[in-house]
């Protein structure tokens, strides 16, 4: 689980737009704008454009 004050200072790295955080079915972090889940592992978020995934709205 990301803290909280983290997610309120984290933003996307392509566009710094707002981050949604989701749990299920994994935990990811949406960029609705860039359209990207960018991940999280053992409780940290992975902010690396290469690393996210395309997601379908």
């Amino acid at each position: 689980m990301v803290k909280k004050q983290l997610l309120e200072i984290l933003v996307c790295p392509k566009c710094k737009g707002e981050l949604e955080y989701k749990t299920e079915p994994e935990e990811v972090l949406i960029c609705h704008r860039c359209k990207l889940a960018y991940p999280v592992r053992d409780d940290i978020p992975v902010m690396l454009p290469e690393e996210a995934k395309p997601v379908e709205e």
